[in-house]
Order: C-alpha cells, then structure tokens, then sequence
C-alpha cells in the first residue's frame, strides 16, 4: 500500500494541478457551462445525480463484465487451438488480423439490423473488441516459449499435452494477463459503443441524452464514469495478475540468490 501511494503521489499532482488550472481559466475567461463548465459544476452535478444516471451506471457494468467474460474466454480458447494445431493457425490467423480493420461504428449498425435491439448485439461487439488482444497475446506467449526446453521435454519423453500444461502454458500466463488488460479496458469502452446502437439503459444512453440537451457536464460525467471502470478493471486484473504469478518473482529471487 504505501508503495503504491509513493509511486502514485506524483500522478495524483499533475491531476490536481490540471484541475486548479482549468478551474480557474473556467473562472478567469468566463467560458459558458454548456461549452466547458468547471470541475466543480461537474463534480456537484455527478453527487446530484446519482439517481438519475445510477441505474445507467450498473446496466454499463453487466453488459461490460458479460461482454468481458464471453470474449475473453473465447479468444483463449481460440488461442489454445490455434496453437496446438498448426494448420488452423496457418489458414485463420491471417482472417483474425483482418477482422481488426473492420471498424467497429461501421459494424454496430449490421448487428442491429440482423440480431434487432436486443442484448445480442451489443454482448458481440464487446467480444469482437476483446477477442483480439486476448488471443493474440496468448498465441505470442505460446509462441516464445524456450525451444531448447521444449525439446529438453520432448526428450525426457514428455506429451504435447505434458508440453502445453507443464511448460507453454505457465510461460505464456504473463503476455495472457497483459492481454486480458488490454481486453478490460476495451470492454466498457465497447459496452457504451455498442449502447449507442439504440439501447435502453447505460452510460452510453446517458451520454447521448445529455449531448442532446448540452448538458455539457452531465457528458464529462459519463466520461469520468467511463475512465473509473476502465481504471477499476484494469485494477482487478493486474491484482490477480500479482496473486498468480508469485511463483515467476519467488523463482526469479532464487535464481539471483
């Protein structure tokens, strides 16, 4: 904990500075609430309205946690198979890498008209956005694994299976969080991308109300609402990064000791 505090303190102060500063320009140049209001307007507007966008809030937080979980666990899947079978991965790797250059404000629309307004759509472009990074990075992981140790297994007369559980898979853990990092924070985002298809509820609804109304700070509301959950599940994941991956730091102080 105070590691923490002692490596965030410098961050914290840049932010607080920025924020006095844009305080008083807000102030000082008399610059309208609807174009830019101060961060006190927006602070007093997010204790305020608690009621009106909370429900908002937690409705962004399944759709992001559903949307996380299915993509996540589909591109480690994918992952895994690609690089247990070679010529799956010959033949579709090239298409995951082009399916990244379908943007996807181009591809929320098609959803709709073909899976309506519903829950679906929006889950698949929260896994579209999260499948990527994840599966990637794992396949990288797998990848690098040490071929002199590898080959050491092979001789020892281990399996392709023994191979993966005991040696490529632990290798391949970290460059696996890393993506899942990647994932969660590209999670909300794509949970409000895909709220603007036409939802009910969210932050992304929330946000398009308030633009429309040029309640300028209710947006900036959203917006630090967006970066908070983006912050709190990048948070989680390195946590658990940390609890799961002790014994490379435990063997790492033994290798120098």
């Amino acid at each position: 904990m105070k590691k923490l505090i002692y490596k965030g303190w410098r961050p914290g102060l840049v932010l607080i500075l920025l924020l006095i500063l844009w305080e008083a320009s807000s102030k000082l140049f008399e610059v309208p609430d609807w174009i830019l209001p101060a961060p006190s307007l927006i602070w007093q507007e997010a204790i305020n309205g608690w009621d009106q966008y909370s429900h908002h809030l937690f409705s962004t937080i399944q759709l992001a946690l559903l949307g996380f979980v299915i993509g996540t666990s589909f591109g480690l899947l994918v992952a895994i198979l690609l690089h247990m079978i070679p010529s799956l991965r010959e033949a579709f790797y090239p298409l995951i890498i082009l399916s990244q250059n379908i943007p996807i404000i181009v591809l929320a629309p098609l959803l709709v008209i073909w899976f309506g307004f519903g829950w679906l759509p929006k889950v698949i472009v929260i896994v579209l956005v999260c499948f990527f990074p994840i599966a990637v990075a794992t396949m990288d992981g797998l990848r690098q694994t040490n071929q002199e140790l590898i080959h050491y297994m092979k001789m020892a007369g281990a399996s392709k299976g023994q191979i993966f559980r005991k040696l490529q898979w632990p290798h391949a853990i970290p460059s696996m969080f890393s993506g899942l990092k990647i994932s969660a924070t590209y999670s909300v985002m794509g949970a409000v991308i895909s709220e603007w298809l036409g939802a009910n509820e969210g932050i992304g609804v929330y946000m398009t109300l308030a633009s429309s109304s040029f309640r300028t700070d209710r947006v900036f509301v959203a917006i630090f609402f967006i970066m908070m959950l983006s912050l709190l599940f990048f948070g989680v994941i390195s946590k658990v990064e940390k609890v799961l991956t002790k014994w490379q730091s435990k063997g790492g102080d033994q290798q120098d000791g």
